[in-house]
This record gives C-alpha cells, structure tokens and sequence, in this order.
C-alpha cells in the first residue's frame, strides 16, 4: 500500500513527493527514465504491510527489467497468480512483484485476473507505453493531468498542483457536483484534472514526437441471472463471503476493523475473527448527545458478542466547522456526505493501534440496502395512478429524502428516475445558485453511456441496473473516494471484504428476489447473518453513518450564513440570496442538511485550493 506519483516532462522530486508521505511514511523512492527523448519520472510512498523488508520497495522492475511499477493497493489473489510464473525467481514476498511479473508474462489486459483494490501504473520501456489503471470498483483513487506533452498522475490531488500553473474552477463539474452529490468520474472541481475511471486503462504512448492518450475497459461484463435454489444460493453465498473476508486478512502486521452498530460489519467482524488468530481490535465513533445518529451502544453490544477488543470514543460537534475544512483538505473534492466528519475522529483513534482495517462498506449497493431501491420495487407493483398522486402530493414535503422519491415515481424511463433520484439539487435551483443551467440531456447520455459500458445483460431488470449503476458509478465517487482518503491521511489502510471480485460477481449473478424484496433489503445478506449472529444485532434499524449535521445547522444557521456572505470568493460563483433561501428553508423545518454540508465544503474548497 503506498502513494503513488508519476510524470512525463516533470520533474518530481522529494518535496513534490512528500506531499503524499501520510499515504506511506515508512520509505520512498523516485526514478528518472528517458523514453525516447522525454523524460519519465516514477516515484512512490510505502505503507508496509505485505513484506515489510526492502524486496518490496519500489518503483519495481520485473524480472526482464523490461518493464517498470509504482503500485498503490493489495492483490488478495497475487500467491494464486504466482502458481502461474513458473521459472521466475522471486526477491521477495510482495504482491507488487507478483503482478509486474505476472502483466510481462501475460500482458496488461490480464490485470483482469487481479482480485485487490489498486491504482497502478506500469512503464513498458520497449514499446514506449505507459498503462495506468484502476481497480474495478475504484476503491483506490488515480487523477492524471495532460497538457500537450506535459503530464502527472497521481494517488492525489495536491502533487499535481504544486507543478501547474494556476487552478480554475471547472464551473460545468461545480454544476454536476450540485446535482449529484459528488464530481463524477472522469470530473474533477479542477480544471485540466480527471480521476481514472474505474475498471479503465489508460495507455499512454510515448513513441512519437506527441503523446497520445486512449482509455478503454478491462473490467468484466455483469455475469447473466443463474437459476438457483435459496438452500443452495445461501450455502455459495457463505462460502464465497467467509473466503472474501479470509482472503482479505493478507498482511504481515495487525489487522482490526471498523465496527458500526449494524448488520454488515459485525458480519465481516465474525469471519476476520474466526481466521485471524488474534482478537480483533474493533473501532467506532459516537456522538456526545443522544441523537439517532449515535451507535456506540449497539456497537458495544456487537463487540462484546463477537469477543472484540474495542475502542470507541464519544466525539461533540463544537469545532465542526474547524473539521470540515480539515476534511475537505484531505478528501480534495466536496461531497454532500455528512459521515466525512465522524470518519477523520475515528481514524485518529485506529491509527494509534493498527495499520489495516477492514470495513463493513460495500453491501448495500450490490444487495439493494437502501430505501430508494424500495421505490422500484414500489413502483413495479402499483397503477400508474397511484405514482401521479404520490408525485402531487409528496413532492413539496419537508423530508428530503421523500420529496426525492415522489419525484421519482412518477417518471416513465430508467433513465429519468436515475436522473430524478441521484438530483441533490434541481436543474433549476442549480441554475438560481451558480447561473449555470445543468444539461440534463447531457447527463441522461452519460448514464445511457454508463450502461452501456457495463454491459447488462437483456434479461436484467431496471432494478439490476441500478444496483450494478450504484455499485460502479456513486461508491467510487463518495464513499469509498472519502474513505480512502481520510484512513490514508492517518497513514491507514481500509480494506472492503464485500467488494472482494469473486464475491461480487457471484451476488451479481443471483436472481433479484434473492438480493431484495418488498420492505427486505440485504435478504440473503441477512439470512446469512442470521446463522452467526443473534436477531437483534441482524435486524437492528438501519443507521447508517451519520452525523447530527441536521440540529446543529439549525442552531448554527446565522453563523453560516455570515460566513458565506461576507467570503468574497464564495460570492463570486453563488447567488447569495439563494443560498440565504436554502438556509431558512432548513430553519423552517424542510431538510437541507446535505445541500448545506455540501455548500460549506465548497466554500471551503475555494478557499483552500482555487486561486
């Protein structure tokens, strides 16, 4: 696990890398190579947690020398794929030296093969070729920068900066990150940077006098509906989740995990604990009131069943605006995610204890956890009539999360309930906010294209889409994007179980009443529970990891809004007098509790990082 930075007629250097030391303190290493006539510059920060002896530094060459990597993750997979290099002698015991021998023997399609999270990027010295690419679901971040024959790609945002010449805003990403919560990829805030799509390799050729960049997708298509039997579908499900969890526990120091008080995490907890050796060290975060929010009692109760060692700590939200700019100096993008705030105190306390964590993240997307995925299966067994007046009369209402779904009822096409339920902010409000009117065209062509790069078969319903499109497209941008982030920032790694590769293709291959059902979300996800966990931890009430952002906007409202207004660069992008109606709306009861956390982080963002 590491930082990783690389360049093509930029130098980098010890300064520009330590920029990203948090990502790896315990070594580093920079090297310069001239690829016909450009220089190309490969530089890393080590994390060690997979032979933690020098063999597994980098930049790292392959056996030939022909080829060259800088490689950020963990390939769970990597001894299985070592069985297939016969004659190669290893130097070591790192997964990195697995996979850059393992893409010289078989080339760069065959990272297809590689069951990890990782953002990489490999130099082909004989071709002239650079590849980059990005794991499936994009649990690790890669952004590159390209201007003429000039370029940067990185762990990071903040080393490409330091060797541009000024930062402008991207008005049209501002625009989609208002819509949608987040900057999708390939969009950043950053004017001239993009995040690497997920499940994407980006061939750099260096061979002519101009370098040329193509993207194309290695990831595989979603797997066709199998037909199984509940007994059976339960049994594979238990085998390929306890070897996800058993693959993941791969590393050479002590791994502990991130315990909420739900479902998912105690499950993982259950399988780490029965192949670890050792009693967990679990971690969780709580807040000073008794709020919703709070899960520190369930987690307890949690721990203690599953013999956990845990620490947990009560957090108040005095100093939120203080937290808030800290987080947006760390993740580097804005989101409207509220749980960014609880996630910096708990990597605080993890990284006194360990380096490696594993995460309950992941389980919702895939096996329909949400409440919105509700809403198709709803709407699937309702008249027409009934979505019309759901629309009439729910769509004024003062809970966000209802207005959006009676919205979103009503709209005909997949495509316009997409478009309808990711909306934070309508086309219209965005347009009174910035003065740019969002192009929703524009954005139902992105998903159509989304969808089509993914490859659904004809026989998955609507509801499939959705999930496969969340699993894909919303994790990668917001929750996993901060997580990675704010644990790296502490120098820690976060590892998601629920996403291992052959776990997910066989959730993705599941007839859909198996995933989810009418008010029963998770459903083989939970009756898998069931069988190690008692009911009241299975079935507690979905939580969540939230923050109390709700009261404490109310109670705070006229400090953020003299804020806003007297900010001169905040005022240069937004109409004051619409953001003044957004904040007295959430006074008077209707909750913009995410379009105001979102709002603060842009301001933030400006002022950290725009010129």
């Amino acid at each position: 696990m590491c930082g990783i930075l690389g360049s093509i007629n930029i130098k980098i250097d010890e300064e520009s890398l330590n920029l990203i030391k948090h990502r790896g303190p315990d070594s580093s290493g920079i090297k310069n190579f001239s690829i016909n006539q450009k220089n190309v510059f490969f530089a890393f920060r080590r994390l060690a947690i997979v032979d933690l002896t020098p063999t597994g530094n980098q930049p790292m060459a392959s056996h030939c020398s022909r080829y060259e990597i800088i490689f950020n993750g963990e390939i769970y997979n990597h001894l299985e794929l070592r069985k297939k290099l016969q004659g190669i002698i290893f130097k070591g015991t790192s997964d990195t030296e697995t996979i850059v021998n393992y893409v010289s023997k078989y080339g760069i399609e065959s990272i297809v093969d590689f069951n990890g999270i990782f953002a990489f990027s490999i130099l082909d010295k004989k071709k002239a070729l650079i590849y980059l690419a990005r794991d499936p679901f994009g649990v690790k971040p890669l952004y590159i920068y390209k201007k003429g024959n000039f370029s940067m790609f990185s762990s990071e945002i903040k080393p490409i900066l330091k060797h541009i010449p000024e930062r402008r805003l991207n008005l049209m990403a501002l625009a989609e990150t208002l819509k949608l919560r987040f900057a999708p990829a390939p969009l950043t805030l950053f004017e001239g940077i993009e995040k690497i799509i997920p499940g994407t390799i980006v061939k750099i050729d260096l061979s002519n006098d101009n370098i040329q960049f193509s993207t194309h997708k290695y990831s595989k298509k979603i797997p066709n509906t199998k037909k199984i039997s509940f007994t059976e579908a339960l049994n594979q499900y238990e085998i390929h989740f306890e070897n996800a969890v058993k693959r993941q526990l791969m590393s050479d120091v002590e791994v502990g995990i991130l315990l909420s008080g739900g479902v998912d995490s105690a499950l993982v907890a259950h399988y780490a604990q029965k192949h670890s050796g050792y009693n967990l060290k679990a971690f969780t975060i709580g807040f000073d009131n008794n709020t919703f929010a709070n899960e520190i009692n369930e987690s307890i109760e949690s721990a203690k069943y599953l013999n956990l060692d845990h620490y947990y700590k009560k957090i108040g939200f005095s100093d939120l605006l203080q937290t808030m700019n800290q987080s947006i100096k760390i993740i580097e993008e804005p989101l409207a995610t509220t749980s960014t705030i609880p996630m910096i105190f708990l990597s605080k306390i993890v990284k006194d204890h360990v380096k490696v964590v594993l995460t309950g993240q992941g389980a919702d997307e895939p096996l329909g956890g949400y409440k919105r995925y509700q809403l198709e299966i709803i709407r699937n067994k309702t008249p027409k009539a009934f979505h019309y007046i759901v629309n009439k009369t729910l769509s004024n209402v003062k809970l966000e999360s209802i207005r959006r779904g009676a919205k979103t009822i009503n709209q005909k096409g997949l495509i316009d309930r997409l478009s309808s339920g990711y909306s934070l902010f309508s086309d219209q409000e965005i347009q009174k906010l910035i003065g740019v009117r969002e192009d929703e065209n524009k954005y139902k062509i992105h998903l159509n294209n989304m969808i089509d790069f993914l490859e659904f078969g004809d026989e998955k319903t609507d509801l499939e889409i959705q999930l496969g499109l969340d699993l894909r497209f919303n994790l990668s941008d917001d929750l996993l994007l901060y997580t990675d982030k704010i644990t790296m920032h502490h120098s820690i790694e976060a590892r998601v179980p629920i996403l291992d590769l052959e776990l997910i293709e066989f959730i993705e291959s599941l007839p859909i009443d198996l995933k989810i059902r009418l008010n029963q979300g998770k459903y083989i996800h939970k009756k898998l529970a069931e069988k190690v966990l008692p009911k009241t931890i299975v079935y507690r009430k979905k939580k969540g990891f939230l923050s109390p952002t709700n009261e404490w906007f109310k109670t705070h409202n006229n400090e953020i809004v003299n804020m806003l207004v007297e900010d001169n660069k905040f005022n240069s992008y937004f109409e004051i007098a619409e953001v003044k109606r957004i904040l007295e709306q959430h006074i008077k009861g209707i909750n913009n509790e995410k379009q105001i956390f979102l709002l603060l982080g842009i301001y933030y963002w400006l002022n950290n990082y725009i010129d």
